[in-house]
């Protein structure tokens, strides 16, 4: 009953993959693992003799061979090499009327590491192999190995004699020192571009943070520099590096560090490299009790590893690998089809639960899984069809078949050529000769594709690039979502499916980076001593945008006819403004100028149609007419501020400003004065007299005029006026003003108009307590205060504010002190002039009784 549970488990989760596979067509296959049986920790490694006979192969020739349980995990290994022998011993054109078949190494298969511990330790003095004939006459056939490189070099060291070896596992450089190991070749291609596919990975899905695991030698330190340069270059950081030492001794010292680092670091996906069959396996077993969530990328031979039934998608969130992309052998699925279990003791049905991979077409062409069991194995493979996919260690072992095959087939050749043939067809003795044939192969396979021996670093080398799921139950589910291609332009050498769902379910990608990405409109403050992958975000500054990309080190200011949104993420296009008669503002200081100008002209108009009325006479008829005068182009000039600023207006803004209220300005300062004269010349013998009587008070007008034009053309000619925009006032807009060239020029045209003010206030608060009747002593003083206030207000309101508010407050103060110098000095008169004529009249009535 409980095996019946555990079968329809199993086959739930069999189907529920197929199911899942069908949505990632067309590049995907499945795979069942044999959890029952793990053949141990580590996984094992097989050494075969490959012979020719002259005779063909005796019926029980293998099961003689094989005489030992085949380790699951190895299962592969003979079904390839019984294919690749089989389909060579049918070509005619290759090794002809020979029989072309392997025999094994004593014990590799089954239990490599000690197996060879204790074959090749000082103490043994064996060193006897089955199928080597210790006689006379020594036989140099050629044997193939792998796929952990331990295993051929712990042969070629010690082995006494040399021999011709294959390595059919991953490419691995120390196996290439030919001075050292000069009978030793590997089919295998050197990952040249490995480091630039795995980063080229992590930056299609952005991660930056990244875990690297290595073995202690040569091979990984070579790919931790590849790595270190390509990772810098698009700015990855490693958050940590484990080197585990090859001696197990000394990893068991450190165990726990490594453990307690990769589980407390914040990176999320992390790089295992090495070789199996060793520490690295150990502590990548280790880490998987621990259930360290993680995201691997790693190579063909580190596919998925669980020993565990209970195994949970927690540990796995997508192991990614890399293998060269290899050409499907159509064939090996009719051969398994119709293998002759008699002739090859080999289970299939016992394969099929160690090792399968099948083309997820069948989920589509067949709903039901009804006919699929594992005791009628044979029964299914005949009524299903599906496409077979070679790991990338059974196709390397391919074609090292076919390189023997082609070596002993030269080597038959050149006998038969010397007229050599004394000696059996198929009998080699000359090692340097097998080694010298087999490095210069170079041959195509029955798929088409090229192999050339003495050259294996292929600069284009492609990889396929598979995800490899564990379901419990040992259910493993590997996809195919893309590949890669240094041959291609940069844009193209990588190429991922779109619809990838990952282990966890769902499309989002997970995430790993040492700090949260900064949105738009932050950028990247690095913190000291830490890498650059981490760091904090921060506003960008003012009139400064980062965009949609993100994760900016410096924001990007606008242009200046552009500024930030207020999430400055982009710029936007800005206003243009100024102080404009259209606007409310604008229109009601036009009008303020225009209606106290035009009250100015009438004020003037009645003191000239009252121009010989006493108060007007009593006045000083002409310094009355020039400070009219002087107020109506006051009035006017602030015009000039108002509507879009030009050069001309500009300069004339300050110019008439700073003379027309010099001219009012030294007026009043001239009436002031004379005043004064007019009563101080009442004392007998006082001087005065010729002097109010010549007119020389109004001389003050001209001089401080003429001192006024001399600075503003000072003014004009070191620094004049120009046109400016302000772009920090206001949000979003231009503003055009009129900027005042030399400051310092400006204050001192203000100042120079403060000191005559104060000058006039100072004259006639000395003359306020004259006599009463027609004296103006008092409204001098009161309009020169009103001046003054206004002014000394005036300059810090104008520093304080900005952009057009500026040119208002510069506008108000230009109209509050002229309408201050009219209402303050004019007002009563006409006053007196239009209400209390009756008063104006009494006074002319005495002068004349008087006179």
């Amino acid at each position: 009953m409980k095996k019946m549970c555990a079968f329809t488990i199993s086959f739930l989760l069999l189907k529920f993959s197929l199911i899942l596979c069908s949505f990632t067509e067309p590049s995907c296959f499945w795979r069942i693992q044999n959890n029952e049986d793990n053949d141990g920790d580590l996984r094992t490694d097989c050494g075969f003799v490959l012979i020719t006979y002259e005779e063909p192969i005796e019926e029980n020739f293998y099961n003689n061979v094989i005489n030992f349980r085949i380790p699951a995990r190895r299962y592969e290994v003979f079904l390839v090499l019984l294919f690749a022998t089989d389909e060579i011993n049918r070509n005619p054109y290759l090794l002809p009327n020979m029989s072309f078949m392997f025999s094994r190494i004593v014990g590799m298969c089954e239990d490599t590491l000690g197996s060879l511990e204790r074959k090749y330790t000082p103490q043994s003095n064996s060193w006897k192999f089955i199928n080597y004939n210790c006689g006379i006459q020594e036989v140099c056939d050629v044997q193939l190995t792998g796929p952990s490189w331990t295993t051929s070099l712990k042969l070629a060291i010690n082995s006494r004699n040399p021999k011709v070896r294959v390595f059919f596992g991953p490419f691995n450089p120390n196996l290439s020192d030919h001075d050292q190991f000069p009978y030793v070749y590997q089919v295998a291609t050197k990952d040249t571009c490995l480091s630039h596919a795995m980063v080229s990975l992590m930056l299609h899905f952005r991660w930056t943070w990244i875990g690297l695991v290595i073995t202690d030698d040569d091979q990984g330190i070579q790919l931790l520099t590849d790595l270190r340069e390509e990772m810098q270059r698009h700015g990855m950081c490693l958050a940590f590096v484990n080197m585990i030492p090859e001696t197990m001794q000394i990893y068991m010292t450190k165990a726990k560090i490594y453990d307690n680092q990769i589980m407390t670091s914040s990176a999320k996906v992390v790089i295992i490299y090495g070789e199996m069959n060793s520490t690295l396996e150990v502590s990548f077993r280790r880490w998987a009790y621990l259930a360290a969530q993680r995201i691997w990328i790693t190579t063909s031979q580190w596919d998925v590893i669980t020993i565990r039934k209970d195994f949970s998608l927690d540990f796995f969130h997508g192991t990614f690998t890399f293998a060269h992309h290899t050409v499907e052998l159509p064939k090996f699925r009719n051969f398994m089809q119709t293998m002759n279990t008699s002739k090859y003791p080999v289970d299939i049905s016992q394969s099929m639960l160690g090792w399968n991979y099948f083309n997820c077409s069948i989920s589509k062409n067949n709903s039901k899984m009804d006919y699929f069991t594992f005791n009628n194995a044979l029964e299914w493979l005949a009524q299903h069809k599906f496409d077979m996919f070679l790991s990338e260690e059974g196709y390397n072992l391919y074609n090292a078949v076919y390189a023997v095959a082609h070596t002993y087939h030269e080597l038959i050749l050149q006998k038969v050529e010397s007229h050599k043939m004394a000696k059996p067809k198929g009998l080699f003795t000359d090692c340097q000769q097998v080694a010298s044939l087999l490095k210069t192969r170079a041959f195509t396979t029955p798929v088409g594709e090229l192999v050339n021996m003495n050259h294996r670093e292929n600069q284009c080398v492609k990889y396929d690039i598979s995800v490899a799921w564990n379901f419990p139950q040992g259910l493993g589910l590997k996809v195919k979502i893309g590949s890669y291609f240094p041959c291609f332009p940069q844009s193209q050498q990588l190429h991922i499916s779109e619809d990838l769902e990952w282990a966890t379910g769902g499309t989002l990608v997970p995430t790993s980076m040492c700090s949260v990405a900064c949105i738009a409109g932050f950028r990247k403050i690095h913190q000291k001593q830490v890498t650059h992958c981490c760091f904090d975000c921060a506003h960008c500054p003012e009139n400064e945008v980062s965009n949609e990309t993100a994760d900016m080190e410096q924001c990007v200011r606008c242009p200046d006819d552009k500024y930030a949104n207020l999430e400055q993420t982009y710029c936007l296009q800005r206003v243009v403004s100024f102080l404009a008669y259209e606007e409310p503002l604008g229109m009601a200081l036009g009008c303020i100028a225009l209606c106290f100008s035009t009250l100015t002209v009438l004020v003037l108009f009645t003191f000239l149609k009252y121009k010989d009325t006493p108060i007007v006479k009593a006045n000083n008829c002409l310094l009355s007419y020039i400070l009219l005068i002087s107020l109506i182009f006051c009035f006017l000039c602030s015009l000039l501020f108002i509507g879009h600023p030009n050069h001309i207006t500009c300069i004339l803004q300050q110019t008439t400003f700073g003379v027309f209220f010099t001219v009012a300005i030294s007026t009043v300062l001239a009436k002031t004065i004379t005043v004064v004269m007019a009563f101080k010349i009442t004392t007998p013998g006082n001087r005065m007299k010729g002097m109010l009587t010549s007119g020389a008070p109004n001389l003050v007008i001209p001089i401080c005029t003429l001192i006024q034009l001399v600075l503003c053309g000072i003014w004009l000619g070191t620094s004049p006026p120009f046109i400016d925009q302000d772009m920090q006032s206001e949000p979003g807009k231009i503003i055009i003003i009129c900027n005042k060239g030399s400051i310092f020029a400006f204050h001192f045209t203000l100042g120079y108009l403060g000191s005559l003010a104060l000058m006039s206030f100072a004259v006639a608060f000395l003359a306020r307590n004259l006599p009463d009747r027609f004296n103006e002593a008092k409204f001098l003083t009161f309009s020169m205060l009103v001046f003054c206030s206004v002014w000394i207000t005036f300059l810090p309101v104008y520093h304080s504010t900005k952009g057009k508010v500026m040119v208002v407050v510069e506008v108000f103060s230009i109209l509050a002190s002229s309408a201050g110098l009219l209402g303050c000095i004019f007002v009563p008169k006409c006053y007196v002039i239009l209400v209390r004529t009756d008063s104006n009249f009494l006074q002319k009535y005495k002068d004349k009784f008087h006179y």
